[in-house]
Protein backbone atom coordinates (compact mmCIF):
# COMPACT_ATOMS: atom_id res chain seq x y z
CA UNK A 1 0.00 0.00 0.00
CA UNK A 2 2.78 2.42 0.96
CA UNK A 3 4.54 1.67 -2.31
CA UNK A 4 1.39 2.52 -4.27
CA UNK A 5 1.02 5.84 -2.45
CA UNK A 6 4.64 6.75 -3.18
CA UNK A 7 4.17 5.85 -6.85
CA UNK A 8 1.04 8.00 -7.08
CA UNK A 9 2.84 10.89 -5.42
CA UNK A 10 5.79 10.57 -7.79
CA UNK A 11 3.42 10.50 -10.77
CA UNK A 12 1.64 13.61 -9.54
CA UNK A 13 4.90 15.45 -9.00
CA UNK A 14 6.07 14.49 -12.49
CA UNK A 15 2.94 15.94 -14.04
CA UNK A 16 2.52 19.01 -11.91
CA UNK A 17 5.26 21.63 -11.73
CA UNK A 18 6.44 23.46 -8.65
CA UNK A 19 5.22 26.74 -10.11
CA UNK A 20 1.61 27.55 -9.41
CA UNK A 21 -0.61 26.90 -12.39
CA UNK A 22 1.92 24.72 -14.25
CA UNK A 23 1.17 21.32 -15.75
CA UNK A 24 4.25 19.37 -16.75
CA UNK A 25 4.88 16.34 -18.94
CA UNK A 26 8.54 17.25 -19.29
CA UNK A 27 10.97 14.54 -20.33
CA UNK A 28 8.49 11.67 -20.32
CA UNK A 29 9.51 10.49 -23.78
CA UNK A 30 5.95 9.90 -24.96
CA UNK A 31 5.20 9.28 -28.63
CA UNK A 32 1.89 11.04 -29.13
CA UNK A 33 0.56 10.43 -32.63
CA UNK A 34 -3.21 10.85 -32.47
CA UNK A 35 -6.11 12.03 -30.31
CA UNK A 36 -6.37 8.68 -28.54
CA UNK A 37 -2.75 8.84 -27.38
CA UNK A 38 -3.35 12.20 -25.65
CA UNK A 39 -6.81 11.45 -24.29
CA UNK A 40 -5.63 11.39 -20.67
CA UNK A 41 -3.48 14.49 -21.16
CA UNK A 42 -6.37 16.41 -22.72
CA UNK A 43 -8.62 15.60 -19.77
CA UNK A 44 -5.97 16.78 -17.31
CA UNK A 45 -5.58 20.04 -19.22
CA UNK A 46 -9.33 20.58 -19.33
CA UNK A 47 -9.70 19.88 -15.61
CA UNK A 48 -6.78 22.10 -14.60
CA UNK A 49 -8.27 25.33 -13.30
CA UNK A 50 -6.15 28.43 -13.77
CA UNK A 51 -3.66 26.79 -16.12
CA UNK A 52 -0.80 29.21 -16.78
CA UNK A 53 2.02 27.02 -18.09
CA UNK A 54 2.26 23.77 -20.03
CA UNK A 55 5.48 21.78 -20.35
CA UNK A 56 5.58 19.40 -23.29
CA UNK A 57 9.35 19.27 -23.86
CA UNK A 58 10.97 15.87 -24.25
CA UNK A 59 7.97 14.23 -25.96
CA UNK A 60 7.19 13.83 -29.65
CA UNK A 61 3.84 15.17 -30.84
CA UNK A 62 2.13 14.50 -34.16
CA UNK A 63 -0.37 16.71 -35.97
CA UNK A 64 -3.53 14.98 -34.67
CA UNK A 65 -2.20 14.91 -31.12
CA UNK A 66 -1.35 18.62 -31.32
CA UNK A 67 -4.85 19.41 -32.58
CA UNK A 68 -6.41 17.54 -29.64
CA UNK A 69 -4.19 19.37 -27.14
CA UNK A 70 -5.00 22.66 -28.84
CA UNK A 71 -8.73 22.03 -28.43
CA UNK A 72 -8.20 21.68 -24.68
CA UNK A 73 -6.29 24.98 -24.56
CA UNK A 74 -9.04 27.02 -26.23
CA UNK A 75 -10.65 27.87 -22.87
CA UNK A 76 -7.46 28.68 -20.95
CA UNK A 77 -7.55 32.48 -20.89
CA UNK A 78 -4.99 32.69 -18.05
CA UNK A 79 -2.37 30.82 -20.05
CA UNK A 80 1.08 32.50 -20.16
CA UNK A 81 3.99 30.10 -20.68
CA UNK A 82 4.66 27.65 -23.51
CA UNK A 83 7.57 25.35 -22.68
CA UNK A 84 7.53 23.42 -25.92
CA UNK A 85 11.16 22.72 -26.74
CA UNK A 86 12.23 19.36 -28.21
CA UNK A 87 8.72 18.08 -28.91
CA UNK A 88 8.97 17.06 -32.57
CA UNK A 89 11.77 14.48 -32.49
CA UNK A 90 11.35 11.96 -35.30
CA UNK A 91 8.61 13.97 -37.02
CA UNK A 92 8.65 14.99 -40.65
CA UNK A 93 9.36 18.66 -41.14
CA UNK A 94 6.05 18.95 -42.98
CA UNK A 95 4.20 17.87 -39.81
CA UNK A 96 5.55 20.68 -37.66
CA UNK A 97 3.92 23.83 -39.18
CA UNK A 98 0.33 22.49 -38.97
CA UNK A 99 0.93 21.28 -35.42
CA UNK A 100 2.25 24.71 -34.38
CA UNK A 101 -0.57 26.49 -36.23
CA UNK A 102 -3.16 24.47 -34.30
CA UNK A 103 -1.59 25.28 -30.94
CA UNK A 104 -1.14 28.95 -31.83
CA UNK A 105 -4.73 29.34 -33.04
CA UNK A 106 -5.98 27.85 -29.77
CA UNK A 107 -4.01 30.35 -27.69
CA UNK A 108 -5.32 33.26 -29.75
CA UNK A 109 -8.89 31.97 -29.42
CA UNK A 110 -8.47 31.60 -25.65
CA UNK A 111 -7.35 35.21 -25.31
CA UNK A 112 -4.08 34.13 -23.72
CA UNK A 113 -1.40 36.69 -22.93
CA UNK A 114 1.93 34.93 -23.33
CA UNK A 115 5.08 35.85 -21.44
CA UNK A 116 7.25 32.86 -22.44
CA UNK A 117 7.44 31.01 -25.76
CA UNK A 118 10.14 28.34 -25.85
CA UNK A 119 10.42 26.24 -29.01
CA UNK A 120 14.14 25.48 -28.78
CA UNK A 121 15.64 22.27 -30.16
CA UNK A 122 12.88 21.78 -32.71
CA UNK A 123 14.57 21.48 -36.10
CA UNK A 124 11.68 23.04 -38.01
CA UNK A 125 13.60 25.38 -40.33
CA UNK A 126 11.99 28.39 -42.05
CA UNK A 127 8.67 26.53 -42.42
CA UNK A 128 8.46 26.13 -38.66
CA UNK A 129 8.79 29.89 -38.21
CA UNK A 130 5.81 30.26 -40.54
CA UNK A 131 3.94 27.98 -38.13
CA UNK A 132 4.23 30.59 -35.35
CA UNK A 133 4.09 33.69 -37.56
CA UNK A 134 0.40 34.42 -36.92
CA UNK A 135 0.80 33.81 -33.20
CA UNK A 136 3.72 36.24 -32.96
CA UNK A 137 1.73 38.96 -34.71
CA UNK A 138 -1.36 38.47 -32.55
CA UNK A 139 -2.48 40.07 -29.29
CA UNK A 140 -1.41 36.87 -27.52
CA UNK A 141 2.22 37.99 -27.91
CA UNK A 142 1.85 41.68 -27.08
CA UNK A 143 2.98 40.74 -23.56
CA UNK A 144 5.78 38.37 -24.61
CA UNK A 145 8.92 38.69 -22.49
CA UNK A 146 10.96 35.61 -23.43
CA UNK A 147 11.34 34.15 -26.91
CA UNK A 148 13.57 31.08 -27.06
CA UNK A 149 14.29 29.54 -30.45
CA UNK A 150 17.68 27.97 -29.90
CA UNK A 151 18.87 25.31 -32.36
CA UNK A 152 15.87 25.45 -34.69
CA UNK A 153 17.69 25.72 -38.02
CA UNK A 154 15.71 28.81 -39.04
CA UNK A 155 18.25 29.95 -41.61
CA UNK A 156 18.26 33.37 -43.26
CA UNK A 157 14.67 32.97 -44.46
CA UNK A 158 13.38 32.03 -41.02
CA UNK A 159 15.30 34.91 -39.46
CA UNK A 160 13.67 37.39 -41.82
CA UNK A 161 10.17 36.00 -41.16
CA UNK A 162 10.80 36.16 -37.42
CA UNK A 163 12.09 39.73 -37.63
CA UNK A 164 9.06 40.86 -39.66
CA UNK A 165 6.69 39.19 -37.18
CA UNK A 166 8.33 40.87 -34.19
CA UNK A 167 8.33 44.22 -35.96
CA UNK A 168 4.61 43.98 -36.71
CA UNK A 169 3.88 42.82 -33.16
CA UNK A 170 5.71 45.85 -31.79
CA UNK A 171 3.94 48.24 -34.15
CA UNK A 172 0.45 46.87 -33.45
CA UNK A 173 0.99 46.62 -29.69
CA UNK A 174 2.33 50.19 -29.63
CA UNK A 175 -0.84 51.37 -31.35
CA UNK A 176 -2.79 49.76 -28.49
CA UNK A 177 -0.66 51.61 -25.94
CA UNK A 178 1.13 48.47 -24.72
CA UNK A 179 4.30 48.14 -26.83
CA UNK A 180 6.01 44.77 -26.98
CA UNK A 181 8.65 44.69 -24.23
CA UNK A 182 10.64 41.58 -25.10
CA UNK A 183 13.39 40.99 -22.52
CA UNK A 184 15.03 37.68 -23.48
CA UNK A 185 15.86 36.58 -27.03
CA UNK A 186 17.61 33.24 -27.63
CA UNK A 187 18.42 32.04 -31.14
CA UNK A 188 21.74 30.22 -31.15
CA UNK A 189 22.69 27.68 -33.82
CA UNK A 190 20.23 28.88 -36.45
CA UNK A 191 22.44 29.73 -39.45
CA UNK A 192 21.07 33.27 -39.50
CA UNK A 193 24.19 34.67 -41.17
CA UNK A 194 24.46 38.37 -42.00
CA UNK A 195 21.06 38.88 -43.63
CA UNK A 196 19.10 37.12 -40.90
CA UNK A 197 21.03 38.89 -38.14
CA UNK A 198 20.61 42.28 -39.82
CA UNK A 199 16.86 41.79 -40.17
CA UNK A 200 16.59 40.89 -36.49
CA UNK A 201 18.80 43.83 -35.56
CA UNK A 202 16.25 46.22 -37.08
CA UNK A 203 13.53 44.61 -34.95
CA UNK A 204 15.69 44.81 -31.83
CA UNK A 205 16.32 48.49 -32.43
CA UNK A 206 12.57 49.16 -32.49
CA UNK A 207 11.83 47.00 -29.44
CA UNK A 208 14.51 48.59 -27.24
CA UNK A 209 13.70 46.57 -24.11
CA UNK A 210 16.05 43.60 -24.43
CA UNK A 211 17.95 42.44 -21.35
CA UNK A 212 19.43 39.19 -22.71
CA UNK A 213 20.49 38.38 -26.27
CA UNK A 214 21.94 34.94 -27.04
CA UNK A 215 22.88 34.36 -30.69
CA UNK A 216 25.95 32.08 -30.71
CA UNK A 217 27.02 29.97 -33.68
CA UNK A 218 25.08 31.72 -36.42
CA UNK A 219 27.74 32.34 -39.06
CA UNK A 220 27.47 36.11 -38.60
CA UNK A 221 30.32 38.20 -40.03
CA UNK A 222 31.19 41.84 -39.43
CA UNK A 223 28.27 43.37 -41.41
CA UNK A 224 25.76 41.47 -39.28
CA UNK A 225 27.75 42.11 -36.10
CA UNK A 226 27.85 45.83 -36.88
CA UNK A 227 24.07 45.88 -37.39
CA UNK A 228 23.58 44.11 -34.06
CA UNK A 229 25.96 46.54 -32.37
CA UNK A 230 23.87 49.47 -33.59
CA UNK A 231 20.71 47.78 -32.33
CA UNK A 232 22.20 47.05 -28.91
CA UNK A 233 22.82 50.75 -28.33
CA UNK A 234 19.04 51.22 -28.29
CA UNK A 235 18.61 48.52 -25.62
CA UNK A 236 20.16 50.33 -22.67
CA UNK A 237 18.93 47.75 -20.16
CA UNK A 238 20.90 44.92 -21.77
CA UNK A 239 22.53 42.68 -19.13
CA UNK A 240 23.76 39.66 -21.12
CA UNK A 241 25.16 39.64 -24.65
CA UNK A 242 26.27 36.26 -26.00
CA UNK A 243 27.52 36.19 -29.59
CA UNK A 244 29.98 33.35 -29.11
CA UNK A 245 31.45 31.66 -32.19
CA UNK A 246 30.58 34.28 -34.80
CA UNK A 247 33.21 36.10 -36.85
CA UNK A 248 33.65 39.70 -35.71
CA UNK A 249 37.09 40.55 -37.09
CA UNK A 250 38.44 43.99 -36.15
CA UNK A 251 35.57 45.82 -37.86
CA UNK A 252 32.82 44.04 -35.98
CA UNK A 253 34.71 44.11 -32.67
CA UNK A 254 35.35 47.85 -32.88
CA UNK A 255 31.68 48.47 -33.71
CA UNK A 256 30.64 46.32 -30.76
CA UNK A 257 33.11 48.16 -28.51
CA UNK A 258 31.37 51.42 -29.40
CA UNK A 259 28.02 49.87 -28.53
CA UNK A 260 29.31 48.75 -25.13
CA UNK A 261 29.87 52.38 -24.17
CA UNK A 262 26.09 52.81 -24.15
CA UNK A 263 25.38 49.69 -22.08
CA UNK A 264 25.88 50.65 -18.44
CA UNK A 265 23.83 47.67 -17.22
CA UNK A 266 25.81 44.98 -19.03
CA UNK A 267 26.95 42.14 -16.76
CA UNK A 268 27.96 39.30 -19.08
CA UNK A 269 29.81 39.66 -22.39
CA UNK A 270 30.59 36.48 -24.32
CA UNK A 271 32.62 37.17 -27.45
CA UNK A 272 34.60 33.93 -27.27
CA UNK A 273 35.66 32.32 -30.57
CA UNK A 274 34.71 35.53 -32.35
CA UNK A 275 38.08 36.41 -33.91
CA UNK A 276 38.11 39.88 -32.36
CA UNK A 277 41.88 40.09 -32.94
CA UNK A 278 44.22 42.48 -31.11
CA UNK A 279 42.71 45.75 -32.35
CA UNK A 280 39.21 44.59 -31.47
CA UNK A 281 40.26 43.35 -28.02
CA UNK A 282 41.99 46.65 -27.25
CA UNK A 283 38.91 48.60 -28.36
CA UNK A 284 36.72 46.43 -26.12
CA UNK A 285 39.20 46.92 -23.26
CA UNK A 286 38.91 50.69 -23.64
CA UNK A 287 35.12 50.48 -23.41
CA UNK A 288 35.38 48.28 -20.33
CA UNK A 289 37.81 50.69 -18.73
CA UNK A 290 35.59 53.71 -19.39
CA UNK A 291 32.34 52.15 -18.14
CA UNK A 292 30.53 48.87 -17.48
CA UNK A 293 30.53 49.29 -13.68
CA UNK A 294 28.70 46.03 -12.88
CA UNK A 295 30.49 43.72 -15.34
CA UNK A 296 30.63 40.13 -14.03
CA UNK A 297 31.95 38.08 -16.95
CA UNK A 298 34.07 38.87 -19.99
CA UNK A 299 34.97 36.16 -22.50
CA UNK A 300 37.44 36.99 -25.29
CA UNK A 301 38.87 33.49 -25.61
CA UNK A 302 40.30 32.13 -28.86
CA UNK A 303 39.98 35.46 -30.61
CA UNK A 304 43.54 35.52 -32.00
CA UNK A 305 44.47 38.23 -29.52
CA UNK A 306 48.06 38.86 -28.53
CA UNK A 307 49.77 39.17 -25.19
CA UNK A 308 49.67 42.97 -25.43
CA UNK A 309 45.92 43.00 -26.09
CA UNK A 310 45.27 40.46 -23.33
CA UNK A 311 47.18 42.57 -20.81
CA UNK A 312 45.19 45.63 -21.92
CA UNK A 313 42.03 43.68 -21.10
CA UNK A 314 43.46 42.67 -17.72
CA UNK A 315 44.23 46.32 -16.92
CA UNK A 316 40.70 47.28 -17.97
CA UNK A 317 38.98 44.86 -15.58
CA UNK A 318 41.22 45.57 -12.60
CA UNK A 319 38.81 48.01 -10.99
CA UNK A 320 35.64 46.01 -11.65
CA UNK A 321 34.53 45.03 -8.15
CA UNK A 322 31.83 42.63 -9.34
CA UNK A 323 33.92 40.78 -11.93
CA UNK A 324 33.80 37.00 -11.49
CA UNK A 325 35.21 35.64 -14.72
CA UNK A 326 37.78 36.77 -17.25
CA UNK A 327 38.32 34.23 -20.04
CA UNK A 328 41.46 34.83 -22.12
CA UNK A 329 41.95 31.21 -23.11
CA UNK A 330 43.85 30.86 -26.37
CA UNK A 331 45.90 34.05 -26.04
CA UNK A 332 48.84 34.08 -28.47
CA UNK A 333 52.18 34.47 -26.67
CA UNK A 334 54.29 35.59 -29.59
CA UNK A 335 57.47 36.71 -27.84
CA UNK A 336 59.95 33.90 -27.40
CA UNK A 337 61.10 35.26 -24.04
CA UNK A 338 57.61 35.35 -22.53
CA UNK A 339 56.63 32.16 -20.74
CA UNK A 340 53.14 31.11 -19.79
CA UNK A 341 54.00 31.48 -16.11
CA UNK A 342 55.40 34.96 -16.65
CA UNK A 343 52.32 36.01 -18.58
CA UNK A 344 49.88 34.66 -16.00
CA UNK A 345 51.90 36.11 -13.16
CA UNK A 346 51.67 39.47 -14.89
CA UNK A 347 47.90 39.19 -15.23
CA UNK A 348 47.69 38.07 -11.61
CA UNK A 349 49.70 41.11 -10.52
CA UNK A 350 47.56 43.46 -12.61
CA UNK A 351 44.27 42.09 -11.31
CA UNK A 352 45.10 41.49 -7.67
CA UNK A 353 47.82 43.88 -6.58
CA UNK A 354 46.69 46.88 -4.55
CA UNK A 355 49.95 48.71 -5.29
CA UNK A 356 49.73 51.68 -7.60
CA UNK A 357 53.39 51.37 -8.48
CA UNK A 358 56.46 50.99 -6.24
CA UNK A 359 59.98 52.16 -7.07
CA UNK A 360 61.85 49.25 -8.63
CA UNK A 361 65.04 50.09 -6.76
CA UNK A 362 63.44 49.22 -3.42
CA UNK A 363 62.39 45.85 -4.74
CA UNK A 364 65.91 45.16 -5.99
CA UNK A 365 67.40 46.10 -2.61
CA UNK A 366 64.94 43.81 -0.87
CA UNK A 367 65.82 41.00 -3.27
CA UNK A 368 69.54 41.46 -2.54
CA UNK A 369 68.89 41.39 1.22
CA UNK A 370 66.81 38.25 0.82
CA UNK A 371 69.59 36.61 -1.21
CA UNK A 372 72.15 37.40 1.50
CA UNK A 373 69.82 36.07 4.21
CA UNK A 374 69.27 32.89 2.22
CA UNK A 375 73.04 32.39 1.82
CA UNK A 376 73.53 32.76 5.59
CA UNK A 377 70.74 30.29 6.24
CA UNK A 378 72.29 27.84 3.78
CA UNK A 379 75.68 28.07 5.56
CA UNK A 380 74.04 27.43 8.92
CA UNK A 381 72.16 24.45 7.49
CA UNK A 382 75.40 22.96 6.13
CA UNK A 383 77.13 23.31 9.54
CA UNK A 384 74.16 21.69 11.27
CA UNK A 385 74.14 18.85 8.77
CA UNK A 386 77.87 18.16 9.30
CA UNK A 387 77.39 18.11 13.08
CA UNK A 388 74.45 15.73 12.74
CA UNK A 389 76.49 13.37 10.54
CA UNK A 390 79.33 13.30 13.11
CA UNK A 391 76.88 12.54 15.92
CA UNK A 392 75.33 9.72 13.91
CA UNK A 393 78.76 8.15 13.28
CA UNK A 394 79.71 8.34 16.98
CA UNK A 395 76.43 6.84 18.15
CA UNK A 396 76.33 4.03 15.58
CA UNK A 397 74.75 0.90 17.05
CA UNK A 398 73.84 2.60 20.35
CA UNK A 399 70.23 3.27 21.33
CA UNK A 400 70.10 6.73 22.90
CA UNK A 401 67.55 7.67 25.54
CA UNK A 402 67.79 11.35 24.61
CA UNK A 403 65.90 12.70 21.56
CA UNK A 404 67.72 12.32 18.27
CA UNK A 405 68.78 15.37 16.32
CA UNK A 406 66.39 16.85 13.77
CA UNK A 407 66.42 15.29 10.30
CA UNK A 408 67.91 17.16 7.40
CA UNK A 409 65.66 20.08 6.45
CA UNK A 410 63.78 19.50 3.20
CA UNK A 411 65.15 21.38 0.21
CA UNK A 412 62.45 23.97 -0.59
CA UNK A 413 64.60 25.76 -3.12
CA UNK A 414 64.97 22.53 -5.08
CA UNK A 415 61.19 22.11 -5.20
CA UNK A 416 60.60 25.71 -6.30
CA UNK A 417 63.29 25.40 -8.98
CA UNK A 418 62.06 22.05 -10.32
CA UNK A 419 58.62 21.23 -8.87
CA UNK A 420 57.55 17.60 -8.56
CA UNK A 421 54.92 15.75 -6.49
CA UNK A 422 57.59 13.71 -4.71
CA UNK A 423 59.55 16.78 -3.66
CA UNK A 424 56.42 18.46 -2.32
CA UNK A 425 55.50 15.42 -0.21
CA UNK A 426 59.03 15.17 1.17
CA UNK A 427 58.71 18.69 2.55
CA UNK A 428 56.47 17.18 5.22
CA UNK A 429 53.54 18.54 7.18
CA UNK A 430 55.20 21.93 7.62
CA UNK A 431 55.71 22.39 3.89
CA UNK A 432 53.64 25.59 3.78
CA UNK A 433 55.75 27.16 6.54
CA UNK A 434 58.96 26.11 4.81
CA UNK A 435 57.79 27.56 1.51
CA UNK A 436 56.70 30.75 3.24
CA UNK A 437 60.23 31.19 4.57
CA UNK A 438 61.54 31.35 1.01
CA UNK A 439 58.66 33.24 -0.60
CA UNK A 440 57.75 36.83 0.15
CA UNK A 441 53.99 36.36 0.39
CA UNK A 442 53.45 40.11 0.61
CA UNK A 443 54.65 40.35 -2.99
CA UNK A 444 51.87 39.51 -5.48
CA UNK A 445 54.29 38.43 -8.21
CA UNK A 446 56.23 36.05 -5.98
CA UNK A 447 53.01 34.70 -4.49
CA UNK A 448 51.64 34.05 -7.98
CA UNK A 449 54.83 32.26 -9.04
CA UNK A 450 54.77 30.07 -5.94
CA UNK A 451 51.07 29.36 -6.49
CA UNK A 452 51.69 28.19 -10.05
CA UNK A 453 54.67 26.04 -9.14
CA UNK A 454 52.84 24.28 -6.33
CA UNK A 455 49.68 23.86 -8.41
CA UNK A 456 51.62 22.44 -11.35
CA UNK A 457 52.22 19.17 -9.47
CA UNK A 458 48.54 18.63 -8.62
CA UNK A 459 47.27 15.09 -9.24
CA UNK A 460 43.56 14.40 -8.81
CA UNK A 461 44.12 10.64 -8.58
CA UNK A 462 46.71 10.91 -5.77
CA UNK A 463 45.06 12.04 -2.54
CA UNK A 464 48.35 12.69 -0.75
CA UNK A 465 49.62 14.97 -3.49
CA UNK A 466 46.20 16.54 -3.97
CA UNK A 467 45.87 17.43 -0.28
CA UNK A 468 49.46 18.63 -0.07
CA UNK A 469 48.92 20.99 -3.01
CA UNK A 470 45.61 22.33 -1.76
CA UNK A 471 46.80 22.79 1.81
CA UNK A 472 50.01 24.53 0.72
CA UNK A 473 48.19 26.85 -1.64
CA UNK A 474 45.59 27.58 1.01
CA UNK A 475 48.21 28.56 3.58
CA UNK A 476 50.19 30.74 1.20
CA UNK A 477 47.15 32.55 -0.17
CA UNK A 478 45.80 32.96 3.35
CA UNK A 479 48.99 34.79 4.22
CA UNK A 480 48.87 36.90 1.07
CA UNK A 481 45.22 37.89 1.50
CA UNK A 482 45.02 37.77 5.29
CA UNK A 483 44.10 41.45 5.57
CA UNK A 484 41.32 41.10 3.01
CA UNK A 485 39.59 37.79 3.71
CA UNK A 486 39.24 35.36 6.57
CA UNK A 487 39.31 31.55 6.58
CA UNK A 488 36.03 29.71 7.11
CA UNK A 489 34.87 26.13 6.75
CA UNK A 490 33.54 25.56 3.24
CA UNK A 491 32.03 22.26 2.10
CA UNK A 492 33.40 21.33 -1.36
CA UNK A 493 30.63 21.08 -3.92
CA UNK A 494 28.31 23.46 -2.09
CA UNK A 495 29.68 26.77 -3.26
CA UNK A 496 27.74 28.97 -5.66
CA UNK A 497 30.58 28.96 -8.16
CA UNK A 498 30.37 25.25 -9.03
CA UNK A 499 28.50 26.04 -12.23
CA UNK A 500 31.40 28.15 -13.44
CA UNK A 501 33.53 25.03 -13.82
CA UNK A 502 31.35 23.93 -16.72
CA UNK A 503 32.48 26.91 -18.73
CA UNK A 504 36.01 25.60 -19.11
CA UNK A 505 36.59 24.58 -22.71
CA UNK A 506 38.26 21.23 -22.03
CA UNK A 507 37.18 17.62 -21.99
CA UNK A 508 37.37 17.30 -18.25
CA UNK A 509 38.12 19.49 -15.30
CA UNK A 510 39.39 18.62 -11.87
CA UNK A 511 37.55 19.27 -8.63
CA UNK A 512 37.90 22.70 -7.16
CA UNK A 513 38.89 23.40 -3.61
CA UNK A 514 37.43 26.42 -1.80
CA UNK A 515 40.18 28.06 0.25
CA UNK A 516 38.96 31.35 1.63
CA UNK A 517 35.72 33.20 1.88
CA UNK A 518 34.75 36.66 3.03
CA UNK A 519 31.20 37.97 3.40
CA UNK A 520 30.26 37.62 -0.26
CA UNK A 521 32.95 35.73 -2.13
CA UNK A 522 35.11 32.65 -2.12
CA UNK A 523 38.73 32.30 -3.13
CA UNK A 524 38.92 29.01 -5.02
CA UNK A 525 41.47 26.88 -6.80
CA UNK A 526 40.90 24.82 -9.92
CA UNK A 527 43.47 22.16 -10.69
CA UNK A 528 45.86 22.86 -13.53
CA UNK A 529 45.88 19.28 -14.84
CA UNK A 530 43.11 19.48 -17.44
CA UNK A 531 43.73 18.17 -20.94
CA UNK A 532 42.28 19.41 -24.21
CA UNK A 533 41.61 17.48 -27.41
CA UNK A 534 44.72 18.74 -29.18
CA UNK A 535 47.09 17.33 -26.58
CA UNK A 536 47.69 20.67 -24.91
CA UNK A 537 46.75 21.76 -21.45
CA UNK A 538 44.45 24.35 -20.06
CA UNK A 539 45.97 26.30 -17.21
CA UNK A 540 43.28 27.64 -14.94
CA UNK A 541 43.30 30.20 -12.18
CA UNK A 542 39.75 30.48 -10.99
CA UNK A 543 37.83 33.00 -8.93
CA UNK A 544 40.39 34.91 -6.92
CA UNK A 545 38.78 37.46 -4.63
CA UNK A 546 40.27 40.65 -3.29
CA UNK A 547 37.97 42.61 -1.01
CA UNK A 548 34.63 42.77 -2.76
CA UNK A 549 36.09 41.98 -6.17
CA UNK A 550 36.47 38.56 -7.69
CA UNK A 551 38.21 37.41 -10.83
CA UNK A 552 38.61 34.27 -12.90
CA UNK A 553 41.20 33.73 -15.61
CA UNK A 554 41.52 30.92 -18.16
CA UNK A 555 44.66 30.37 -20.23
CA UNK A 556 45.64 27.71 -22.74
CA UNK A 557 49.14 26.62 -23.67
CA UNK A 558 50.64 23.83 -25.76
Amino acid sequence: MATDIVAQLADSLAKTGVEEGELSYKGQGRKLDDAQSVKEMVKEIEDFKGLKALRLEGNTIGVEAAQAIAKALETKNEFKCCYWSDMFTGRLRSEIPPALNSLGDALMLAGARLTVLDLSDNAFGPDGVKGIENLLKSTACYTLQELRLNNCGMGIGGGKILAASLTQCHRKSSEKGTPLSLKVFVAGRNRLENDGATALAHAFQLIGSLEEVHMPQNGINHPGVTALATAMQHNSGLRILNLNDNTFTEKGAIAMAQALKHLRSIQVINFGDCLVRPAGAIAIAESVLEGLPILRELNLSFGEITEEAALAVAHAVKGKDQLEKLDLNGTNLQRAEISVMTFISTVFLICFSDDEGEPEDDDEDEDEDEDEDEEEVDDEEIDEEEEEEEEEEESSGIKLSTPTSAPRPPDVSSFLSFPSPDKLLKLGAKRALLIEQQVDVSDATKTAEAFLKIASVYKEENNDVKNAVLDSIGEILCLHFEDKVKPVLVVPGRDRMTQSAGIMQVQKYSNYHPILRNEAHTLMFFALDAHSNDGGHTLVIAHFCVGRGSHCCFFKFI
